[in-house]
């Protein structure tokens, strides 16, 4: 019997966090954060997720700032 097993990344999901300043560049509504999913899958079926990658970009200056870098003001608009 074969098995088919392994990890794969998930859709790409993109919001941006108006009223949030860039601590690089003080800008503020430009930062973007992408979130993507990364599964185990088993015969191309996705069984549980495994980590997400989340990071911002700022479109102003190009900083990007990743999950253990984001400030409470960050976090805050990424739940609302």
């Amino acid at each position: 019997m074969i098995l088919f097993f392994g990890t794969r990344p998930g859709k790409k999901e993109t919001k941006t966090l108006q009223n949030v300043e860039c601590t690089h560049c003080q800008q503020t509504g430009t930062l973007t954060v992408t979130c993507q999913p990364n599964y185990a899958h088993l015969f191309w079926i996705p069984i549980f997720t495994l980590n997400n990658v989340k990071y911002a970009e700022c479109s102003h200056c190009k900083r990007v700032y990743y999950k253990e870098e984001f400030t409470t003001e960050m976090e805050r608009a990424l739940t609302t």
